[in-house]
């Protein structure tokens, strides 16, 4: 399967600006080394070919990732369970990629490694977070009766009359789940091309 270096390149562009997008908010550290990671397994085996040192490194980089997501902290639960798995994804990743065939000619390194049942559960999950985390993106639930509407009078936030100006773009909500489901798209396509 000699997938384009179109498809290659592009998900290395999404990994990046995922990645710079996580790395402007503090606290989503830990999701921008996750695009890093996966913009570096992007990178066309013809340009870099990472069987050799990329499984150890990933693996236990992402082990680790795993490890602290566990912890109890600022994340909620199901938060902390989304980074379990896509740490765990990038080690399974990491170490098919070790195990394809170095040189391929593959776009991306892993053509044919993994097994078929992880790499459908795994499939499963991320298609399954895609399509709810877009789904709440696009058709954001509306406000409870009786809530504060943003802006309203005496309401915090512009022209409302509140004291704090709006929170500058990139902290907000929207650009972190948008972030989230995009480096979680990027993860289904590499899943495909294993």
């Amino acid at each position: 399967m000699g997938e384009p270096l179109l498809v290659a390149w592009l998900l290395v562009a999404l990994s990046a600006a995922s990645a710079a997008s996580c790395l402007a908010r503090a606290k989503d550290r830990g999701e921008a080394v996750m695009g890093a990671g996966m913009a570096v397994m992007a990178v066309p085996a013809s340009v870099l070919d990472p069987h050799r040192w990329v499984a150890p490194v990933f693996a236990v980089v992402y082990a680790a990732a795993a490890l602290r997501a566990l912890l109890p902290g600022t994340h909620a639960a199901g938060h902390r369970v989304h980074h379990v798995v896509c740490s765990a994804a990038m080690v399974y990743m990491a170490v098919a990629m070790a195990q394809a065939p170095p040189g391929d000619g593959h776009a991306m390194a892993m053509g044919g490694a993994g097994t078929p049942a992880a790499t459908g559960l795994l499939l499963a999950y991320f298609a399954a977070y895609v399509l709810r985390a877009g789904v709440r993106l696009a058709f954001p639930p509306l406000p409870a009766t009786g809530a504060l509407i943003p802006g309203a009078p005496g309401t915090p936030g512009p022209g409302g009359g509140g004291a704090s100006g709006p929170a500058p773009l990139r902290h907000s909500a929207e650009v972190a789940a948008a972030c989230r489901v995009s480096m979680a798209l990027g993860m289904l396509v590499m899943l495909l091309l294993l």
